[in-house]
């Protein structure tokens, strides 16, 4: 028997009011630990995408300040210039933000010099190209015309995104670039599998087999250089002269379309269908009947 009265094994009415104070004491404590653990983990995922985004726009402000590369070799005037035996002529490359360096026609030699400004895309340029590679290749190979080429972008917006002016252009930089004795014959094959405005052109595989078609000399280099559109910062400043002018050893003063062909710097302005007219017209250009023939047979004009 106890001496502490019926209540004594119970706790009292106090008691019980203290314990649950300090039960929800506990529980309140336990809260506020969950409430900072919960911020912390938020406030550290916020700070990881803040980070994220942070490199993301730094990446993309540093690659749009990034000052260009240098151009391709061989193309110090922004083209590249084809001679006898579809033979490159050699040039330096030009350092970024250097001006081109026009080349200087030897008008002494009677040698037709043939420029073109071609957008891989321009179904015009793929018109004249058909219709006119046959007789320029005859007239370079054999040596009575040289001709420069020059690749600009002015059609990416064609390309449904895939920047094909651009990817295609600097293709071509690629080959002058490393393998400069196929160009002709690169050029050549670019126009013939030419694809149609508003598609997104070759992809970059299909290229790379172009390459390998033209026998070039450094398929490796120049797949790594299509991969990494290497010339691009080139190929668009390249576009930017052309279009702004003034073209050298000429009286035109920029590109205003695709192709723009001059002859000992003389626009043609014919048809872009007929080969005997343009054959024509270097004959009165070049003020030498004898030293520009017909070629044989004469190619097919496009439809």
């Amino acid at each position: 028997m106890t001496n502490g009265g019926p209540d004594d094994s119970r706790l009292s009415k106090n008691q019980r009011r203290e314990a649950a104070r300090e039960k929800a004491k506990q529980l309140r404590e336990e809260q506020r630990k969950k409430d900072i653990r919960n911020r912390v983990i938020l406030i550290s995922s916020l700070s990881v995408v803040v980070i994220a985004i942070v490199v993301g726009i730094t990446l993309v402000i540093t690659s749009t300040l990034k000052p260009a590369g240098p151009g391709p070799l061989n193309m110090a005037s922004d083209g590249i210039t084809i001679g006898t035996d579809f033979t490159a002529v050699t040039t330096p490359a030009l350092a970024a933000g250097e001006d081109p360096v026009p080349t200087t026609p030897d008008t002494s030699s009677g040698v037709v010099d043939i420029r073109m400004y071609v957008d891989y895309m321009c179904p015009f340029c793929g018109q004249f190209e058909s219709t006119n590679n046959a007789q320029i290749g005859d007239w370079v190979k054999s040596g009575i015309a040289t001709v420069e080429i020059h690749p600009l972008s002015i059609l990416d917006r064609s390309s449904l995104g895939s920047k094909y002016s651009t990817r295609s252009a600097n293709a071509a930089a690629c080959v002058a670039n490393y393998s400069p004795d196929q160009f002709w014959a690169f050029n050549g094959l670019l126009f013939s599998n030419q694809p149609a405005e508003q598609t997104e052109g070759l992809d970059d595989d299909t290229l790379k087999d172009l390459v390998s078609q033209a026998g070039v000399t450094a398929q490796g280099d120049i797949d790594t250089c299509i991969d990494d559109t290497q010339f691009r910062g080139w190929v668009a400043d390249a576009t930017s002269r052309a279009l702004q002018g003034p073209l050298p050893n000429s009286d035109e003063k920029a590109v205003t379309g695709t192709p723009t062909v001059l002859v000992n710097g003389q626009k043609y302005s014919g048809s872009l269908t007929d080969a005997d007219a343009f054959s024509s017209f270097v004959l009165q250009v070049s003020g030498d009947e004898s030293s520009t023939p017909t070629p044989t047979p004469t190619p097919t004009a496009a439809g």
